[in-house]
């Protein structure tokens, strides 16, 4: 691993508050790894056997039955993912490829339980990460199960913007539909929908034209929607 990315990772939640000593530990098992876009990093089902976390590019974490698959998140530099899988020592429940060519440390999940029982300032940043990602997944859950097609889409859309007037889609149509719980023929119909309530679409580009008529679709919630 690069020298230039250990402070980095040392900003990070689950690392921030740790002992020196035991982020050096961990720093020496530890490696850094290039992927290329599209490889699967690890299928469900499979052991846990390392903390993943995304220094550059990005990974998609989807999940499939029957025949059928679903988006489930992406996450971005610099992200740890499969925290949960990794503290329980059991398999993971979501598989994981990348979008695009990737540089992501491994760090082996053995190592990590080992420090968190000497740690117990790791120990509490595992638990409140852990806390965050099951608040995360509980809003997305109450958006796919409360809200309408055209809701959730304007949703997406203002938390994306983030107050800019303009937004890039950070993943491909289909692939956006499916995390939105929808076909890609309905996306396609609700974008068109909501070009008439504050939005313009330019290629891969969402424009907002008018936030406020998009907040009156949406309804912003701050017990559904990030804060």
């Amino acid at each position: 691993m690069r020298e230039d990315e250990k402070p980095g990772l040392r900003r990070l939640p689950l690392f921030r508050e740790m002992l020196t000593q035991t982020f050096d530990g961990l720093m020496q098992v530890a490696y850094a790894q290039i992927f290329p876009p599209q490889l699967e990093l690890f299928r469900q089902g499979q052991t846990a056997d390392f903390l993943h976390i995304v220094v550059e590019g990005s990974v998609e974490l989807h999940a499939g039955w029957n025949g059928r698959e679903v988006v489930m998140g992406v996450v971005r530099p610099v992200s740890p993912f499969i925290l949960a899988a990794c503290v329980r020592d059991v398999p993971y429940l979501m598989s994981a490829r990348t979008l695009e060519r990737s540089r992501i440390v491994l760090l082996p999940a053995a190592d990590l339980r080992v420090a968190m029982r000497r740690d117990p300032d790791l120990a509490m940043a595992a638990m409140g990460e852990l806390a965050a990602g099951y608040r995360v997944m509980v809003r997305h859950a109450k958006n796919l199960k409360l809200r309408r097609a055209r809701e959730r889409l304007a949703a997406w859309i203002l938390d994306q913007a983030d107050g800019a007037s303009c937004l890039k889609l950070p993943v491909e149509k289909r692939h956006l539909a499916s995390y939105l719980g929808i076909t890609a023929e309905s996306l396609s119909r609700t974008i068109r929908s909501l070009e008439r309530e504050g939005i313009k679409v330019d290629g891969a580009r969402i424009i907002v034209t008018d936030a406020e008529k998009l907040k009156r679709v949406a309804q912003p919630d701050p017990l559904m929607d990030t804060p």
